[in-house]
């Protein structure tokens, strides 16, 4: 259902300091955005393509926008930065962008969503890129602003983001995305973005195939905080494809005047695939859980293979303790010959060293026939 909305005077705010975080002031008027002071300048790209021609560039200002717009070319604005809000303010000047949607677009983090203003549909989104060097991934906010023959995205910085592939398909003219509008180049971007979430996952499930192998071998306190660290990360990629595969699905079930038939069929592929990254990250997520469990079995049991240790040595060694403690107490033998009369032969103390060695022997053959040294070998390697 479309909402046409009264436009709202647009105010704009910068942060005193870098510790002043994106949410809104209680009394905050409608429309206010944020502006961050470490945000990287707006770098505005433009693609201008139909089935013959394409042109791309970078622009200096929002406003050599303009001229495209008009064209029944397919124009795609790719804006990213959010660091200027002079910028930002004349790009929804340009655009005609309401109030609302420059708010949306400029206030990160915001909730992966669908809105319809009138001849515009603005879909909010989460993008995640793997990082290169490091266990992990990049999350930013891509929004997409739709009109009949343009494309508005917006990133956060322009250093990561999983959309070369549609720009170079656009240049090749690969496929039919030349031959289509702008809805299909829409539907192109969140099809990227959403299969940008595999090769994430990809890493995260050989990460806990080898926490797997460390939780049984030689589970450590670091170990557990490898758990807790990958539980956290997949928490933080379920909040940001739960709400995308609600956002699809919505746009498939309601549809749009902007989004035609065709392109409606080809979302319902991108919804599969959100449905899929959704499934692999509830699996993940169990599976950490999981090694949660075995994580705290394994200590349990390797104290237990420790404490076994210590009881069986500590058995051989009772009874010699026994014997000596024996031997080590004062007798008079002149008293009488009850006495520890033993103290007194020539081969006493030879004796004595033999009986503990064979209580010490036979102890340790019983201890080896009933299996009880099977699992040492595990402790040593620890």
């Amino acid at each position: 259902m479309m909402r046409k909305l009264r436009r709202l005077p647009l105010k704009l705010l910068k942060p005193k300091d870098e510790e002043e975080d994106f949410f809104h002031r209680p009394g905050d008027m409608p429309g206010t955005i944020i502006i961050d002071a470490d945000a990287p300048p707006p770098i505005i790209f433009l693609i201008d393509y139909n089935n013959t021609n394409v042109i791309r560039e970078q622009l200096n200002t929002p406003e050599e926008c303009a001229p495209y717009l008009d064209k029944e070319s397919v124009t795609w604005v790719d804006v990213q930065g959010l660091g200027s809000a002079d910028i930002l303010e004349r790009l929804g000047k340009v655009f005609d962008l309401h109030p609302l949607v420059l708010e949306d677009v400029v206030n990160v983090p915001e909730r992966p969503k669908i809105e319809d203003y009138d001849d515009q549909l603005v879909i909010i989104s989460r993008m995640v890129v793997p990082k290169e060097t490091v266990c992990g991934f990049y999350s930013e906010q891509i929004s997409l602003v739709l009109g009949k023959y343009y494309l508005l995205t917006v990133q956060e910085e322009p250093e990561h983001d999983c959309l070369e592939g549609v720009r170079s398909r656009i240049d090749k003219g690969k496929g039919i995305i030349r031959s289509s509008g702008a809805d299909y180049l829409a539907y192109t971007l969140l099809d990227a973005i959403i299969d940008g979430f595999f090769p994430v996952l990809e890493l995260y499930g050989e990460r806990i195939e080898e926490l797997e192998e460390e939780v049984i071998v030689k589970p450590t306190p670091k170990t557990l905080q490898k758990i807790y660290k990958i539980r956290r990360e997949l928490l933080q990629l379920r909040r940001a494809i739960w709400p995308q595969r609600d956002a699809i699905n919505s746009l498939i079930r309601d549809g749009n005047e902007l989004i035609s038939d065709d392109v409606r069929i080809y979302l319902r592929d991108c919804y599969d695939h959100a449905v899929q990254v959704m499934d692999m990250v509830e699996t993940y997520r169990e599976l950490a859980s999981g090694l949660m469990d075995v994580y705290l079995s394994a200590v349990s049991n390797r104290m237990n293979e420790v404490m076994k240790f210590l009881t069986v040595m500590s058995s051989i060694f009772i009874p010699l303790t026994f014997v000596a403690g024996i031997y080590g107490m004062n007798f008079n033998t002149e008293k009488s010959r009850w006495n520890m009369p033993e103290l007194n032969w020539y081969w006493g103390y030879p004796l004595c060293l033999t009986a503990m060695a064979a209580i010490a022997s036979g102890l340790i053959f019983v201890f080896w026939r009933r299996g009880w040294f099977e699992n040492f070998s595990q402790i040593d390697k620890n």
